[in-house]
């Protein structure tokens, strides 16, 4: 689906809120590289020896994590209508 398509289907509420759902519970390569860690940092602390310390799946993730800001519900509005705007300039 291309932006235009989204925006044309979806209003500024609903991305919001998909946009918020997606900083509780991650969509996308981000939750498939932690399931992939899980796995991986399973596997490790089985074979590792008794002086290692365990393994974390972040240890197995490509990008470290970052604790990141929660953004308010003004903040995540304002930045939704800045990228409505950029998307409405756009079109004409």
């Amino acid at each position: 689906m291309t932006v235009r398509e989204l925006l044309s289907r979806v209003d500024s509420r609903e991305l919001a809120e998909w946009v918020a759902y997606n900083s509780i519970d991650p969509i996308g390569n981000f939750r498939s590289d932690l399931q992939s860690g899980i796995v991986a940092s399973t596997i490790a602390n089985v074979n590792r020896g008794k002086n290692t310390n365990p393994f974390s799946p972040q240890d197995f993730m490509p990008v470290q994590e970052t604790k990141s800001k929660v953004s308010s519900e003004e903040e995540m509005m304002a930045t939704m209508m800045r990228a409505t705007q950029v998307f409405n300039r756009d079109e004409k």
